[in-house]
């Protein structure tokens, strides 16, 4: 079905800039120039980046952008805390009443940061999507799905890009319809190697994800807003010998084979590796997604992928 809705087109990929010692949730965000020189490492490769939040770390890449006349389009993310108790999550979504009357106000002010910045750079903000992973069975930041369509009609009533949601395929086959009418768009995520799926039945289950929301949608556009595959594990989640950079290659290669050739919208998971995600384990595979490590170094993926401009950028 053609949809009138014109997403940009190109490579895209997550971008959380942490390094060692920062962390969103101390507040310790990367500093300006730390940004500017993450973005100019993947300026060459990537035009598109999807970012988490509208918090100070938002701001200076959308300042980076913009001062140093950076050639990105962004997708401009909000990151919504838990509003419930999920007690299906399995390392602990469970809270006192005060603490989730905190994060309800928090969200809202959240929400009225996201809708500034979009408002502020409408010339590189190209999409605003609304929460990441609230609504899945097993996260621990749970939102209600009438409180997840309050936050999509507030932001649409105020901005004026198109609006959406990311969140697992799983949701979107059954009880995020109501939330979908909402949106103008509709972002998967898809993680096979989460799932225990071999390199070799990667990419088809990764099209299986996405075209069953295709399906479930047929008069909604959907993108692909995280899909990767890690280089460690320590075991949690993720068997060790499923994780490395010869498999990260092969599956990035096959992925963006298949999106680019199909059309579709796909950004990797994710720029750089995040020390502070997962337990204090340094093999904690929620710290090793990233095509370049924490030190800013290329994996496999990114020197086999863009030989092409690594020998340019040498030369």
């Amino acid at each position: 079905m053609t949809h009138k809705l014109k997403l940009p087109t190109g490579r895209a990929i997550c971008y959380s800039g942490y390094r060692h010692g920062q962390s969103p949730g101390d507040r310790i965000y990367p500093s300006f120039d730390e940004i500017r020189q993450d973005l100019l490492i993947l300026q060459p490769h990537f035009r598109l980046l999807r970012l988490y939040d509208s918090s100070p770390h938002a701001e200076r890449v959308l300042e980076a952008i913009r001062r140093h006349g950076l050639d990105f389009q962004v997708m401009l993310g909000s990151y919504l805390g838990p509003e419930m108790n999920n007690f299906g999550c399995p390392w602990g979504g469970t809270y006192s009443q005060e603490q989730l009357e905190t994060s309800v106000a928090e969200n809202d002010r959240e929400i009225g940061r996201l809708i500034a910045l979009a408002r502020q750079n409408e010339d590189i903000v190209f999409s605003v999507a609304v929460g990441n992973e609230s609504t899945v069975d097993w996260t621990d930041h749970f939102v209600p799905i009438h409180r997840m369509i309050e936050h999509v009609r507030r932001v649409k009533q105020a901005v004026k890009q198109p609006v959406t949601f990311c969140e697992n395929y799983v949701p979107w086959q059954y009880k995020l319809r109501d939330l979908a009418e909402e949106l103008d768009f509709i972002s998967v995520h898809t993680y096979p190697v989460w799932e225990f799926k071999h390199i070799h039945e990667a990419l088809g289950y990764t099209r299986e994800n996405y075209e069953s929301v295709v399906r479930a949608y047929p008069h909604k556009p959907v993108i692909i807003s995280e899909a990767g595959w890690a280089t460690n594990s320590n075991g949690r989640g993720i068997q060790p010998h499923n994780t490395s950079q010869d498999l990260q290659n092969i599956y990035i290669h096959d992925l963006l084979n298949w999106t680019d050739t199909a059309g579709i919208l796909t950004f990797v998971f994710e720029a750089f590796d995040e020390p502070w995600k997962g337990s204090p384990d340094p093999m904690e595979p929620e710290k090793h997604w990233g095509l370049y490590t924490v030190d800013r170094k290329p994996k496999l993926v990114m020197r086999e992928l863009f030989t092409e401009q690594f020998e340019l950028d040498e030369s």
